[in-house]
């Protein structure tokens, strides 16, 4: 009974936590919206920078989503765990008996609901935009699905370690670029073999395997990380 009580309990943490934070997404929407707005400004600018021309729009639209893509979810990765740190929070779930890996996960899944979601969503009118056609277009969204979760995972180890240090918002972005790195290249050159007429069914692969790998050793590092910077 015991053995089949637990996993029922930590499916009920992981769910209470991730609603607990889309509730404080919901209050605190205006940082929501500025991560988003921050990817709309960045993609949009673009093109007015390099002009008119589609052949050139075609070109670079996948590594302009990917890379607004990236700078957003850094942007975003401040509020993972400093709201939670200053009311105490934080230190209430590193007591309490359930796994922290499955609330940190929780945490991380949340984040993604509200930032790597609505990003992917956005990417059908950006690739309207972008005049990238149905199937690159179709290929930009499904590899933002499998991708954007490794980027809110990694950013959140990220998160972790600088919870808590003056200036952790440029430390944040000089620990996870560098990992963000295979990411932002398997997602853009997906997006460019479609609009080849190649098969971006590697890519994608990568992508998936990247997204679930850091979803099996993401939320152990993110836990340690935490219990480091709380210390």
């Amino acid at each position: 009974m015991r053995g089949a009580a637990a996993p029922r309990a930590m499916t009920v943490a992981f769910f209470t936590v991730v609603k607990r934070d889309l509730l404080l997404a919901v209050r605190q929407r205006a940082d929501v919206a500025n991560t988003l707005l921050f990817f709309l400004v960045v993609v949009t600018m673009v093109p007015l920078g390099v002009g008119p021309e589609l052949n050139t729009l075609r070109t670079i639209a996948p590594g302009v989503v990917w890379v607004a893509a990236l700078l957003a979810a850094i942007l975003s990765l401040n509020r993972l765990f400093a709201n939670d740190y200053a009311d105490g929070s934080l230190e209430q779930m590193l007591l309490t008996g359930e796994p922290l890996p499955i609330i940190v996960l929780a945490k991380a899944f949340a984040h993604w609901l509200t930032t790597g979601l609505p990003i992917t969503l956005m990417a059908s009118l950006l690739g309207v935009m972008f005049d990238l056609g149905v199937e690159p277009t179709a290929i930009l969204m499904v590899s933002l699905v499998l991708g954007t979760p490794a980027l809110s995972l990694i950013g959140a180890v990220g998160a972790g370690l600088t919870l808590g240090l003056r200036g952790g918002g440029v430390l944040i972005s000089l620990l996870v670029l560098p990992l963000y790195v295979p990411v932002l290249i398997f997602g853009a050159g997906a997006v460019e073999a479609a609009a080849g007429g190649l098969s971006p069914q590697g890519h994608l692969l990568l992508l998936g395997a990247l997204s679930l790998g850091a979803t099996v050793l993401a939320p152990w590092a993110i836990a340690a990380a935490l219990r480091i910077s709380m210390e």
